[in-house]
């Protein structure tokens, strides 16, 4: 949250978020800012699931891939069994327009990643 308005149409987000510029703003972005708000210790932590577009131009994609990166630099190593994972939709931006085809393959990864980290396991 605190370098949002340097990318793409960010900037047209400061009258709803505020301006990391301005002191005030920055104090209150900080505290609920996720990238910033990564515990350094954890003995435990859910499993994560990410997703953006490559074409995004709303939510920029460096966002997601900071946060994924932060991640596994704070807690990969001691939680390695915690799968934290990004999905990278390709040629797409934002979601609207999507084909049925890739909307189906994004739920089949989101309800297979869900099924994978809770251990589900089914009887045929």
């Amino acid at each position: 949250m605190l370098r949002y308005h340097k990318f793409t149409i960010g900037h047209a987000w400061m009258s709803e978020y505020g301006s990391p510029d301005e002191e005030e703003h920055y104090k209150n972005l900080i505290r609920y800012s996720p990238l910033h708000n990564i515990p350094d210790s954890v003995d435990n932590y859910p499993a994560t699931l990410l997703l953006t577009a490559d074409h995004d131009d709303r939510v920029v994609p460096l966002h997601s891939f900071k946060f994924i990166a932060e991640l596994q630099h704070k807690l990969g190593s001691r939680l390695s069994n915690i799968p934290l994972m990004l999905r990278v939709d390709t040629k797409a931006g934002h979601g609207a327009g999507k084909p049925t085809e890739r909307i189906i393959e994004e739920c089949v990864d989101i309800y297979s990643f869900i099924i994978n980290s809770l251990n589900l396991k089914f009887n045929e």
